[in-house]
This record gives C-alpha cells, structure tokens and sequence, in this order.
C-alpha cells in the first residue's frame, strides 16, 4: 500500500502525521511511503531523516492527495484538503466531527472512508489513540491556565502555587478522565488548590485512590458545580463522550458568578466545547474575554508542544496504520472491533452511531457497510 502523509495546515499546527521511525517500520513491511517536503522540519524532522528511512517526498499536497492509497495526517482536513480526497482513499486522522457539520458533509461528498482516531477503542473501555494527546492537553491546561492567570494576560494576577504565606490559586477540574487526571497530576505538582468534579462514582473512587486526599474528587451535582465555580481560579474543562458532542455544563449565566479575571480552559473544544461561551481559537490568537472571564480554547492544544505530541501520537497509532496497511482497511476492522469503532464515514454513510446522531444523519452500522 502507498501511505501518504500531507503537512498539517491548520493555524500553527507543526505536528506529523509519522515520524523517520515510523516510516521505517512501514518500509520493512513492504509499503510505500509518500511524505510532502517539509511535513516535518518544524520539529526537526528534515526530508532527508525521511528520505534515510524509505520515504519518497513529494513536491505538494496534491500530489499526496493524488497518490496515496491511504492519507495519514493529525488534524482534521480542512476544506481545501477535503476537496483533494477521493472515492475510496482511506483517511486516519483525528476528526472530531459532532460539531462540525460541513467538514462531515465534505467528506460524506468525497466517497472516502474516514476513521477517526478520537473513536477507536481498547479492550479496556479507553481511547488509545485519544489517550496520548489528552495526556499532552490535561498538562498543557494547567501550563496555559498559570499563565492565563498573570495579570498582563488578563486574569487575576494569582501564582498558582502561591508562595510562602500566600495561598495558592484554587483549580476546579470538571471530568476526571484522561485529560482531567493529568490536569490534577499538574496542578498539584505546582502546588495549587485543586478539586476533580465527576458524574461517575467508579472514576471517583479511582481518582481517591491515585490522589487521596491530596486532590479530592467530589461527585458532580449542579449544587456541587456552583458552589466550586465561585471558588475557582482555573477551571478545565474535561469532559468527553466519544464521538459525540460535548454537554454545555457550564452555562453563560454562570459567568456571574465567577472571580473577575479567573481562567477557563476548554480542552473539549474540538467536540464543541464543555463551557456554553466557548468558541474555538488558535495559537496565534488563543484567548478572549467574557463578562470579565478570560477563556482559553485553542482547538489543537498539542501542537504547542508539536515534537512530544507527534512522538506520542505515532507511537499509539502506527500498529493501527501497519494494519490497515497489511490487511486493507475492510480485513482490518472486520479483524478488530476495536479499530472498527474508529470508522465514522464510509463512501458516502455515516458509520458512527454518536456522530450520525449529533449531526442528524442516518446511521449505517459497520458490521453491513464493510
């Protein structure tokens, strides 16, 4: 199979699709792997480290679009790259396609046959190929938060983790998962005041027994939410449920009732945002100010940290790529209900029942489709 990789388009994303390794292990597969020049040089991955592992590099994108069997890339496909693809091609990438209609409808119009990494599964009930970058997010969030919260920012002018005879900041964390566990691992660890918010009494008990007391996880009721909105310096928000849009828990009236100058950092934007007054913003221009509350919701939080990020990414989802690419892509997810609950457009059908059902669309099941 010919594997192509584009370079990552989005506002400030230097992210990689593969790393030199990666394609190194594809190689000895037997594959062919076709890279864009300059995929990777933002991070120090040079044409001729790709060259050096087996890769051919190609001129531009519309040649990798052209060529490759299957696209191999991190962000979701803008419009113009949407355009690029064809019937057939197999796309592996994020998607995140709950609240967003049109890139849905471009691909739908495409004929291609999209998986999305955020809804592949494990035998454990997790995300693996999720899993890492809400590791990076969960962290980047309190990073970006403490800083958020200088004054020259626009937040309240409050050292996170105090110093002596100064308390230090309160974080609220709403979501104990992934993203919300290395949040509170962060937090903690700069000595903030921190509290997990969770609907899941089994999470809380999990959470008890890594942080104890250190970081108490109460469970989530709006009386519980309200009282510790009005408390908080950095709020996270954290929630996910998979291949569907994230709930609004916390609504503009809430606002209100926040410190002047307190932080939220909305790590769920890419589903749509945990926080009704969300709305997604970049690296370049990452925060904004409502009802004096800055909010922080850069969409591809990740590529701040653009070498670690594509480092993990790939580690999780090269097994996943060397079998669509040994077996083709039906054989594949028929072999694997895992990777098979990854699959969220089929040549023109919603395959994922969340995603059909936040968008409106009929949903066809991918045991029939494949």
């Amino acid at each position: 199979m010919l594997i192509a990789v584009p370079k990552e388009i989005k506002n400030h994303e230097y992210r990689v699709g593969m790393t030199p390794a990666g394609v190194r292990e594809l190689v000895q597969a037997g594959h062919q792997v076709l890279l864009q020049t300059c995929a990777g040089e933002a991070i120090g991955y040079r044409d001729e480290l790709y060259q050096q592992a087996g890769a051919t590099i190609a001129a531009d994108a519309a040649e990798v679009y052209a060529r490759g069997d299957m696209i191999v890339k991190v962000k979701e496909p803008q419009p113009e790259e949407c355009a690029q693809l064809r019937e057939g091609q197999v796309l592996f990438t994020y998607l995140h396609l709950a609240p967003d209609p049109e890139q849905a409808e471009a691909l739908l119009r495409s004929g291609v046959v999209a998986i999305a990494y955020e809804t592949v599964t494990d035998a454990h009930g997790g995300l693996p190929l999720l899993a890492p970058m809400s590791e990076v997010a969960g962290r980047l969030s309190i990073q970006a938060g403490a800083h958020c919260l200088e004054k020259a920012q626009g937040g309240e002018g409050i050292l996170l983790g105090g110093v002596p005879g100064v308390a230090p900041g309160r974080v609220l964390i709403i979501g104990g998962g992934v993203v919300g566990t290395q949040a509170a691992q962060m937090a903690a660890g700069l000595g903030a005041e921190v509290r997990i918010l969770d609907a899941s009494l089994s999470r809380i008990r999990y959470l008890n027994d890594r942080f104890g007391a250190r970081v108490p996880a109460l469970f989530s009721t709006q009386d519980i939410l309200e009282e510790e909105l009005a408390r908080a310096d950095l709020i996270i928000g954290a929630v996910l449920i998979p291949g569907a849009a994230a709930p609004k828990l916390v609504k503009r009236a809430h606002l209100a009732a926040l410190k002047s100058g307190a932080v939220l950092v909305d790590v769920a934007i890419d589903q749509g945002g945990c926080f009704e007054s969300s709305r997604p913003t970049t690296h370049a221009n990452p925060t904004y100010v409502e009802e004096g509350i800055l909010h922080y919701c850069v969409a591809n939080m990740p590529g701040a940290v653009a070498k670690t990020s594509t480092q993990a990414l790939t580690n999780a989802t090269l097994p996943f790529v060397l079998a669509l690419a040994n077996k083709g892509y039906r054989q594949a997810m028929q072999d694997d209900a895992h990777l098979r609950n990854g699959l969220n457009i089929h040549r023109g059908e919603v395959a994922h029942q969340a995603v059909a059902r936040a968008l409106g669309y009929g949903f066809q099941n991918p045991n029939n489709v494949l």
